[in-house]
Protein backbone atom coordinates (compact mmCIF):
# COMPACT_ATOMS: atom_id res chain seq x y z
CA UNK A 1 0.00 0.00 0.00
CA UNK A 2 2.88 2.31 0.57
CA UNK A 3 4.36 1.90 -3.00
CA UNK A 4 0.70 2.17 -4.37
CA UNK A 5 0.18 5.91 -3.07
CA UNK A 6 3.91 6.72 -3.84
CA UNK A 7 3.33 5.82 -7.25
CA UNK A 8 0.29 7.87 -7.41
CA UNK A 9 2.29 10.59 -6.22
CA UNK A 10 4.50 9.96 -9.01
CA UNK A 11 1.58 9.98 -10.82
CA UNK A 12 0.26 13.29 -10.09
CA UNK A 13 3.20 14.85 -9.66
CA UNK A 14 3.92 13.87 -13.18
CA UNK A 15 0.40 15.59 -14.46
CA UNK A 16 1.48 18.79 -12.48
CA UNK A 17 4.35 18.95 -14.63
CA UNK A 18 2.87 18.86 -17.91
CA UNK A 19 -0.52 20.86 -16.98
CA UNK A 20 1.59 23.89 -15.74
CA UNK A 21 4.08 23.57 -19.14
CA UNK A 22 0.99 23.51 -21.42
CA UNK A 23 0.02 20.32 -22.60
CA UNK A 24 -3.99 19.65 -22.04
CA UNK A 25 -5.07 18.54 -18.95
CA UNK A 26 -8.02 16.21 -21.16
CA UNK A 27 -4.82 14.56 -23.56
CA UNK A 28 -2.56 14.02 -20.13
CA UNK A 29 -5.63 11.98 -19.27
CA UNK A 30 -6.65 9.95 -22.50
CA UNK A 31 -2.41 9.22 -22.31
CA UNK A 32 -2.52 8.12 -18.74
CA UNK A 33 -5.47 5.60 -19.72
CA UNK A 34 -3.94 4.46 -23.36
CA UNK A 35 -0.57 3.94 -21.36
CA UNK A 36 -2.40 1.78 -18.31
CA UNK A 37 -4.44 0.16 -20.94
CA UNK A 38 -0.98 -1.30 -22.78
CA UNK A 39 0.39 -2.39 -19.56
CA UNK A 40 -2.80 -4.20 -17.76
CA UNK A 41 -2.23 -7.24 -19.98
CA UNK A 42 1.30 -7.67 -19.58
CA UNK A 43 1.28 -7.15 -15.56
CA UNK A 44 -1.66 -9.40 -15.54
CA UNK A 45 -1.00 -11.83 -17.42
CA UNK A 46 -3.80 -11.81 -19.67
CA UNK A 47 -3.03 -14.62 -22.04
CA UNK A 48 -3.25 -17.09 -19.14
CA UNK A 49 -6.85 -16.73 -18.30
CA UNK A 50 -8.32 -14.47 -21.17
CA UNK A 51 -11.91 -15.23 -19.32
CA UNK A 52 -10.71 -13.33 -16.16
CA UNK A 53 -11.13 -10.17 -18.59
CA UNK A 54 -15.02 -10.59 -19.38
CA UNK A 55 -17.56 -8.17 -18.12
CA UNK A 56 -20.74 -9.31 -16.74
CA UNK A 57 -22.40 -6.10 -17.68
CA UNK A 58 -20.97 -3.50 -19.75
CA UNK A 59 -23.00 -0.58 -19.31
CA UNK A 60 -22.03 -0.70 -15.66
CA UNK A 61 -18.55 -1.07 -16.09
CA UNK A 62 -18.83 2.01 -18.55
CA UNK A 63 -20.43 3.88 -16.59
CA UNK A 64 -17.85 3.38 -13.64
CA UNK A 65 -15.06 3.76 -15.73
CA UNK A 66 -16.08 7.01 -17.10
CA UNK A 67 -16.53 7.85 -13.26
CA UNK A 68 -12.72 6.89 -12.97
CA UNK A 69 -11.67 8.92 -15.47
CA UNK A 70 -13.88 12.20 -14.90
CA UNK A 71 -12.00 12.15 -11.52
CA UNK A 72 -8.45 12.05 -13.04
CA UNK A 73 -9.90 14.73 -15.44
CA UNK A 74 -10.77 16.96 -13.21
CA UNK A 75 -7.81 16.53 -10.87
CA UNK A 76 -4.96 17.60 -13.60
CA UNK A 77 -7.20 20.32 -14.17
CA UNK A 78 -7.41 21.64 -10.44
CA UNK A 79 -3.12 20.70 -10.51
CA UNK A 80 -2.88 23.59 -12.95
CA UNK A 81 -3.24 25.88 -9.92
CA UNK A 82 -3.68 23.84 -7.06
CA UNK A 83 -0.35 22.47 -4.75
CA UNK A 84 -0.24 18.80 -4.78
CA UNK A 85 -1.26 18.86 -1.10
CA UNK A 86 -4.62 20.98 -1.54
CA UNK A 87 -5.88 18.74 -4.06
CA UNK A 88 -4.57 15.64 -1.99
CA UNK A 89 -6.55 16.77 0.94
CA UNK A 90 -9.77 17.66 -0.57
CA UNK A 91 -9.54 14.20 -2.05
CA UNK A 92 -9.08 12.63 1.80
CA UNK A 93 -13.01 13.84 2.08
CA UNK A 94 -13.81 11.51 -0.53
CA UNK A 95 -14.31 8.41 1.81
CA UNK A 96 -16.64 10.70 4.20
CA UNK A 97 -19.04 11.30 0.99
CA UNK A 98 -19.05 7.64 -0.09
CA UNK A 99 -20.43 7.01 3.73
CA UNK A 100 -22.73 9.49 3.37
CA UNK A 101 -24.08 7.88 -0.63
CA UNK A 102 -23.81 4.37 0.97
CA UNK A 103 -26.93 4.62 2.36
CA UNK A 104 -29.32 6.14 -0.21
CA UNK A 105 -27.50 4.67 -3.01
CA UNK A 106 -26.11 1.05 -0.83
CA UNK A 107 -28.85 0.83 1.67
CA UNK A 108 -25.04 1.10 4.22
CA UNK A 109 -26.52 4.07 6.46
CA UNK A 110 -24.27 5.44 8.88
CA UNK A 111 -25.01 6.15 12.47
CA UNK A 112 -24.49 9.92 14.37
CA UNK A 113 -21.11 9.22 15.60
CA UNK A 114 -19.92 9.04 11.83
CA UNK A 115 -22.53 11.74 10.67
CA UNK A 116 -20.50 14.05 13.07
CA UNK A 117 -16.88 12.60 11.65
CA UNK A 118 -18.56 13.71 8.21
CA UNK A 119 -19.52 17.06 9.26
CA UNK A 120 -15.95 17.67 10.78
CA UNK A 121 -14.57 16.45 7.53
CA UNK A 122 -16.03 18.81 5.58
CA UNK A 123 -15.42 21.64 7.99
CA UNK A 124 -12.10 20.41 7.03
CA UNK A 125 -12.70 21.08 3.16
CA UNK A 126 -13.93 24.36 4.17
CA UNK A 127 -10.41 25.14 6.29
CA UNK A 128 -8.76 24.60 3.23
CA UNK A 129 -10.72 26.32 0.19
CA UNK A 130 -12.07 29.50 2.30
CA UNK A 131 -14.70 30.09 0.66
CA UNK A 132 -15.61 33.90 1.29
CA UNK A 133 -12.44 34.90 2.05
CA UNK A 134 -11.08 35.20 -1.59
CA UNK A 135 -9.42 31.82 -1.53
CA UNK A 136 -11.64 30.05 -3.47
CA UNK A 137 -10.65 29.88 -7.07
CA UNK A 138 -11.90 27.35 -9.79
CA UNK A 139 -9.23 24.96 -8.81
CA UNK A 140 -10.69 23.96 -5.72
CA UNK A 141 -14.03 23.46 -7.36
CA UNK A 142 -12.37 21.13 -10.00
CA UNK A 143 -10.63 19.39 -6.81
CA UNK A 144 -14.62 18.94 -5.34
CA UNK A 145 -15.50 17.34 -8.75
CA UNK A 146 -12.94 15.22 -8.62
CA UNK A 147 -13.63 13.77 -5.33
CA UNK A 148 -17.16 13.18 -5.71
CA UNK A 149 -16.62 11.54 -9.32
CA UNK A 150 -14.28 9.47 -7.93
CA UNK A 151 -16.82 8.55 -5.14
CA UNK A 152 -19.29 7.59 -7.37
CA UNK A 153 -16.70 5.34 -9.14
CA UNK A 154 -15.86 4.21 -5.15
CA UNK A 155 -19.40 2.99 -5.29
CA UNK A 156 -19.85 1.81 -8.22
CA UNK A 157 -17.12 -0.41 -8.02
CA UNK A 158 -18.72 -1.63 -4.68
CA UNK A 159 -22.19 -2.75 -6.54
CA UNK A 160 -20.29 -4.55 -8.84
CA UNK A 161 -17.21 -6.59 -6.81
CA UNK A 162 -20.14 -8.99 -6.73
CA UNK A 163 -20.73 -10.14 -10.29
CA UNK A 164 -17.32 -8.39 -12.23
CA UNK A 165 -13.90 -9.91 -11.54
CA UNK A 166 -11.03 -7.50 -10.71
CA UNK A 167 -9.17 -7.91 -13.66
CA UNK A 168 -11.85 -6.96 -16.16
CA UNK A 169 -12.31 -3.66 -14.20
CA UNK A 170 -8.77 -2.79 -13.99
CA UNK A 171 -8.99 -3.55 -18.43
CA UNK A 172 -12.61 -1.48 -18.73
CA UNK A 173 -11.42 1.36 -16.01
CA UNK A 174 -8.71 1.93 -19.30
CA UNK A 175 -10.16 0.62 -22.25
CA UNK A 176 -13.63 3.00 -21.89
CA UNK A 177 -11.90 6.07 -21.50
CA UNK A 178 -9.59 5.47 -24.11
CA UNK A 179 -12.27 4.19 -27.15
CA UNK A 180 -14.76 6.79 -26.35
CA UNK A 181 -12.44 9.83 -26.54
CA UNK A 182 -10.74 8.30 -29.47
CA UNK A 183 -12.96 9.98 -32.14
CA UNK A 184 -12.30 13.52 -30.20
CA UNK A 185 -8.29 13.11 -29.99
CA UNK A 186 -7.13 15.16 -32.79
CA UNK A 187 -8.82 17.99 -31.04
CA UNK A 188 -7.43 17.80 -27.52
CA UNK A 189 -4.17 16.86 -28.75
CA UNK A 190 -0.85 18.71 -27.47
CA UNK A 191 2.11 17.06 -28.05
CA UNK A 192 4.84 17.53 -25.86
CA UNK A 193 7.88 19.91 -26.96
CA UNK A 194 10.87 17.41 -25.72
CA UNK A 195 11.83 14.28 -24.94
CA UNK A 196 11.44 14.98 -21.34
CA UNK A 197 7.68 15.92 -21.57
CA UNK A 198 7.64 13.00 -23.53
CA UNK A 199 8.94 10.48 -20.84
CA UNK A 200 7.00 11.96 -18.33
CA UNK A 201 3.74 11.34 -20.29
CA UNK A 202 4.16 7.85 -20.65
CA UNK A 203 5.47 7.39 -17.26
CA UNK A 204 1.91 8.48 -15.55
CA UNK A 205 0.01 5.91 -16.97
CA UNK A 206 2.88 3.25 -16.44
CA UNK A 207 2.51 4.23 -12.95
CA UNK A 208 -1.10 4.26 -12.64
CA UNK A 209 -1.37 0.79 -14.08
CA UNK A 210 1.38 -0.97 -11.53
CA UNK A 211 -0.40 1.16 -8.26
CA UNK A 212 -3.29 -0.82 -9.53
CA UNK A 213 -1.63 -3.91 -10.02
CA UNK A 214 -0.11 -3.66 -6.41
CA UNK A 215 -3.78 -3.05 -5.01
CA UNK A 216 -5.19 -5.96 -5.92
CA UNK A 217 -1.82 -7.50 -4.10
CA UNK A 218 -2.06 -5.61 -1.18
CA UNK A 219 -6.09 -6.71 -0.86
CA UNK A 220 -5.29 -9.95 -1.57
CA UNK A 221 -3.27 -10.54 1.33
CA UNK A 222 -4.24 -8.03 3.83
CA UNK A 223 -7.89 -6.97 4.92
CA UNK A 224 -10.17 -3.83 3.91
CA UNK A 225 -10.32 -2.37 7.51
CA UNK A 226 -6.34 -3.50 7.95
CA UNK A 227 -5.46 -1.44 4.51
CA UNK A 228 -8.33 1.61 5.07
CA UNK A 229 -6.11 3.88 6.77
CA UNK A 230 -2.62 3.76 4.35
CA UNK A 231 -3.98 6.81 1.79
CA UNK A 232 -3.32 8.96 4.37
CA UNK A 233 0.12 8.38 4.18
CA UNK A 234 0.11 9.94 0.55
CA UNK A 235 -0.18 13.57 2.07
CA UNK A 236 3.47 13.14 3.32
CA UNK A 237 4.47 11.91 -0.49
CA UNK A 238 2.64 14.69 -1.97
CA UNK A 239 4.10 17.59 0.51
CA UNK A 240 7.66 16.13 -0.39
CA UNK A 241 7.11 16.19 -3.97
CA UNK A 242 5.29 19.70 -3.67
CA UNK A 243 8.59 20.63 -2.06
CA UNK A 244 11.33 19.15 -4.34
CA UNK A 245 9.90 19.53 -7.71
CA UNK A 246 7.89 22.47 -7.66
CA UNK A 247 9.14 24.64 -4.55
CA UNK A 248 5.85 24.38 -3.16
CA UNK A 249 5.14 24.20 0.84
CA UNK A 250 1.20 24.16 1.64
CA UNK A 251 0.32 26.89 3.78
CA UNK A 252 -1.03 26.97 7.66
CA UNK A 253 -4.56 26.58 6.42
CA UNK A 254 -4.36 23.63 4.30
CA UNK A 255 -2.49 21.95 6.77
CA UNK A 256 -5.09 22.52 9.67
CA UNK A 257 -7.85 21.83 7.53
CA UNK A 258 -5.86 18.23 5.77
CA UNK A 259 -5.33 17.46 9.83
CA UNK A 260 -9.10 17.62 10.17
CA UNK A 261 -10.34 15.78 7.31
CA UNK A 262 -7.30 12.61 8.08
CA UNK A 263 -8.61 13.11 11.72
CA UNK A 264 -12.09 12.47 10.64
CA UNK A 265 -11.64 9.99 7.93
CA UNK A 266 -9.41 7.61 10.73
CA UNK A 267 -12.30 7.88 12.88
CA UNK A 268 -15.08 6.71 10.75
CA UNK A 269 -12.49 3.84 9.60
CA UNK A 270 -12.42 3.12 13.32
CA UNK A 271 -16.31 3.05 13.91
CA UNK A 272 -16.62 0.96 10.64
CA UNK A 273 -14.23 -1.34 12.16
CA UNK A 274 -16.01 -1.54 15.38
CA UNK A 275 -19.76 -1.77 13.78
CA UNK A 276 -18.48 -4.96 11.70
CA UNK A 277 -17.34 -6.68 15.20
CA UNK A 278 -20.71 -5.49 16.50
CA UNK A 279 -22.38 -7.56 14.34
CA UNK A 280 -20.64 -10.39 13.89
CA UNK A 281 -21.27 -10.62 17.63
CA UNK A 282 -24.73 -9.72 17.19
CA UNK A 283 -26.91 -12.38 17.99
CA UNK A 284 -30.14 -11.18 16.27
CA UNK A 285 -31.40 -9.23 13.18
CA UNK A 286 -32.53 -6.69 16.32
CA UNK A 287 -29.71 -6.08 17.51
CA UNK A 288 -27.86 -6.22 14.11
CA UNK A 289 -30.40 -2.99 13.38
CA UNK A 290 -29.35 -1.50 16.76
CA UNK A 291 -25.49 -1.78 16.14
CA UNK A 292 -25.78 0.09 12.81
CA UNK A 293 -27.13 2.81 13.91
CA UNK A 294 -24.06 3.41 17.15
Amino acid sequence: MNAVFLLFTFQDTGAKYLVIAGIAPLFVAWMRYATHLLAVPFLLQGWRNPGRFRAASLPAQALRSLMLFGSSIFNFMALQTLQLAETTSIAFFGPMVVTALAGPLLGEWAGWRRWMAILAGFVGVLIITRPGFGSFAVGHLYALCGMLSYCLYVIMTRRLSATETAESMILYSALVPVVLLLPALPLMVSLPKDALHWAVLLSIGVFGAIAHWFLIKAYQIATASALAPYPYVQMIWMIAAGWLVFDQLPDVWTLVGASVIVASGLYIIHREHRLRLTMSAAPSAEDEELAKKL
